[in-house]
C-alpha cells in the first residue's frame, strides 16, 4: 500500500490493495479496506472518474501496550472507461474487502449468434 500524510489533517493517507477481474456481466473490484466501517466509506462516480474514499475511527483514548496499525484514510480513483454502465453500480463489505461490481453496458456484453437455416 502506498502511503502519504494529508496536508490539513495530518492522517496517513493510503493507497488500498486492490484487485481487478471481468466476468460476462461486469468488472468487479476488490478493494482491501481494513478497519472501515461501511458508514464511513464513499463511492462516488463523476463523468469517467470512480472514487472511493474511507476512513478508520480514531482510537478513543485508549493506551496500548503494542499498536502496529496508526488511523488512516483510505483513497483510490479508478478511470471507467465506454464499457461500464454508470447507472448500475453496486457495492457491499466482506470481511474488510469492498466489493464494487460495475456491470457492463448490454452492447459490450459477449452473445450468442444463431446461425439461420
Amino acid at each position: 500500500m502506498a502511503t502519504a500524510t494529508h496536508e490539513k489533517t495530518g492522517r496517513r493517507t493510503v493507497r488500498p490493495a486492490s484487485m481487478i477481474r471481468q466476468d460476462k456481466d461486469a468488472v468487479i473490484l476488490q478493494v482491501e479496506m481494513p478497519g472501515v466501517a461501511k458508514d464511513h466509506i464513499d463511492i462516488q462516480v463523476e463523468d469517467d472518474t470512480l472514487t472511493i474514499h474511507g476512513s478508520t475511527v480514531p482510537g478513543n483514548g485508549d493506551e496500548y501496550l503494542v499498536r502496529e496499525r496508526r488511523d488512516a484514510d483510505f483513497y483510490q480513483t479508478y478511470t471507467l472507461d465506454e464499457t461500464i454502465d454508470r447507472e448500475r453500480i453496486d457495492a457491499h463489505m466482506e470481511d474488510g474487502v469492498l466489493m464494487v461490481q460495475l456491470q457492463l453496458k448490454e452492447a459490450v456484453k459477449p452473445r450468442k449468434i444463431a446461425i439461420a437455416d
